[in-house]
């Protein structure tokens, strides 16, 4: 797709789907305020049912989006921690797990070479924020698989 051609680094890397971010989350929201006024403006049963129908749509929309993140966040930790496995120093393999899933997470953007330097900053507690650890990254690399 076409935002996936672009180089990726800190500033870009969120994904955007202007279709599903903008459209369907936001006709979801206008309906709810919709069935909101409606219900206001002439109470009924069927205005409590729309206002219902919009509360079950606006709850899909969002587990929709959380779902496949959740996976998507378990599959980068188990990444991750064999990764960290192959790259790290035998001193620092042991504290793998002592890494929170927001932080590998954030470790997966870094390159071979820059990564267990990360690791210690986030082990001694110098980054401690998946943005401030991204931002440290000089060696972005890049996730083109991301949901």
């Amino acid at each position: 797709m076409r935002w996936e051609k672009r180089p990726q680094s800190f500033a870009n890397h969120s994904r955007m789907v202007p279709p599903f971010h903008y459209g369907v989350i936001g006709l979801a929201v206008v309906y709810l305020v919709w069935t909101m006024v409606k219900l206001v403006q002439s109470p009924s049963l069927d205005s409590a049912a729309g206002l219902v129908v919009a509360l079950i749509l606006v709850g899909l929309v969002w587990y929709v989006r959380l779902f496949p993140l959740a996976v998507q966040d378990r599959l980068i930790r188990l990444e991750m921690r064999l990764r960290l496995a192959a790259l790290l120093p035998p001193e620092l393999q042991g504290r793998i797990g002592e890494l929170r899933p927001g932080q590998l997470v954030a470790l997966r953007f870094a390159g071979d070479q820059e990564l267990p330097a990360l690791v210690v900053e986030v082990l001694e507690g110098r980054l401690v924020r998946g943005r401030d650890i991204k931002a440290a990254i000089r060696d972005w690399r890049a996730d083109y698989l991301r949901v």
